[in-house]
């Protein structure tokens, strides 16, 4: 069995085709999903799918790039839930400059308050990164995120980085890029660092793995990052799939 610890199925794509998005998962052996919250509105429906499916939990929280004009209503309704029992963690949070819609005191403001709420529950982080790394590291030394640790999705960061997110308390997200040919980075990550460590995730719809890339993701391509994991690190299939069930339900507290 496989899961999908960051599957966007809350997002437009995949929320209309949702019972096919599902069954083609499982007919894959993906049969547990982690559904992350990007903006309000996608956490609220990762909420209600949660509470609809015994196999899916949700994540609550606000994308940086989601966070203009947020305020209380916003905020409050993420501390109201933090502690639903289906709510598994707090995310997706962080920090993204590739795009400009926030000002990077917006979006340290709403990081900060977001693990505030996190840690205020004893919930974990589904992190964000995009070209922020050091700062997302720092913040997390600052806030004492590892407190209730959590995961660095779709991990970007260098092999040197990656032993301070675990230091941390900090899993990493492998997903799609991992196949790509020449993402030499992340296939060194996934060589020598311990699979105590990795998540296995898909982003979907976005970072479709190859030989699929260009095309929507769905968590039911879990298999094929599970397999580059598995010709990464010469290990049997059966263990690595055993290994990161383990690792998601240990950080995000799964029955």
């Amino acid at each position: 069995m496989y899961i999908d610890t960051h599957s966007h199925l809350n997002s437009k794509v995949l929320y209309e085709k949702l019972e096919e998005v599902i069954k083609e998962a499982i007919d894959n052996q993906v049969e547990l999903f982690i559904v992350p919250g990007f903006d309000f509105e996608t956490s609220v429906i990762a909420l209600e799918l949660a509470k609809k499916y015994p196999f899916v939990y949700a994540a609550i929280g606000y994308h940086p790039t989601e966070i203009k004009g947020y305020g209380e209503k916003e905020y409050k309704w993420l501390e109201e839930h933090i502690n639903d029992e289906k709510v598994v963690a707090l995310g997706e949070i962080g920090y993204d400059f590739h795009w400009d819609t926030t000002t990077k005191e917006e979006q340290t403001e709403a990081f900060v308050r977001q693990i505030s709420i996190a840690k205020k529950a004893g919930k974990p982080l589904i992190i964000h990164s995009r070209d922020a790394i050091q700062l997302t590291l720092d913040t997390l030394k600052e806030t004492n995120a590892k407190m209730v640790g959590g995961v660095m999705h779709a991990y970007s960061g260098s092999l040197e980085m990656a032993p301070l997110f675990i230091k941390e308390n900090f899993y990493l997200g492998i997903g799609g890029p991992v196949t790509f040919k020449n993402a030499k980075e992340i296939k060194r990550v996934v060589e020598v660092i311990p699979l105590e460590h990795l998540l296995s995730e898909t982003d979907s719809p976005y970072l479709t793995p190859h030989p699929y890339r260009g095309t929507e993701n769905g968590p039911k391509y879990i298999p094929l990052i599970v397999d580059e994991i598995v010709n990464i690190k010469g290990i049997n299939k059966e263990e690595v799939a055993k290994i990161l069930l383990a690792n998601a339900k240990k950080l995000f507290k799964l029955e």
